[in-house]
């Protein structure tokens, strides 16, 4: 039953945060929204901030599935899913004060996949520290530097169609990387 009412308090709280500003929504309305009182939102969670902090640390471990990724757009895609799925949300919460912790999940996001892409191409050799953390770099860049400028642009343009495009047009670099990282150890 815990598990349930926790789950439920998530899902009115991404609701919400999906028709209006993460500054507009109190713990009455996500109480009420879910059906149950204000004790039991604050058995599980101290404020909306740890909410917020619970969900995105919930979908930065979870949202990757490497097994199910043949190619780095797959890798990207899955990354982007939860905000593609949110998008009002996502744009709520970075433009709210509590826009740092949208960022540590974005980094965190956008680490894992690039580690994770990292793990399944180069399964077969060993990279050194100093080359690993110049494609981590690399690529994070990249990645977090997509979702700012979709962002930023109010999400005027589909993230995950130019994503797509980004990566017929550069097919081939993730693994070119791989093999000078190779050649350089």
């Amino acid at each position: 039953m815990k598990s349930n009412t926790k789950d439920s308090i998530k899902v009115s709280f991404m609701k919400l945060l999906n028709q209006k500003p993460l500054s507009k929504i109190t713990v009455k309305e996500i109480v009420s929204e879910c059906g149950i009182n204000r004790n039991s939102f604050y058995y599980h969670f101290k404020d909306i901030p740890n909410l917020l902090e619970e969900i995105f640390i919930e979908q930065a471990d979870s949202i990757l599935q490497p097994e199910h990724a043949d190619n780095i757009y797959d890798y990207l895609t899955g990354t982007i899913r939860f905000a593609l799925d949110n998008e009002s949300a996502m744009m709520h919460i970075y433009n709210s004060t509590n826009r740092e912790m949208f960022e540590r999940y974005r980094e965190r996001m956008a680490e894992r996949t690039v580690n994770a892409c990292i793990d399944y191409y180069a399964v077969d050799c060993v990279l050194s520290k100093e080359n690993r953390d110049a494609v981590l770099v690399y690529y994070k860049s990249l990645l977090t530097g997509f979702v700012i400028d979709w962002l930023n642009c109010g999400r005027r343009y589909d993230l995950s169609d130019k994503l797509r495009r980004i990566c017929v047009i550069f097919d081939g670099t993730f693994e070119n990387a791989m093999r000078n990282c190779i050649q350089l150890n």
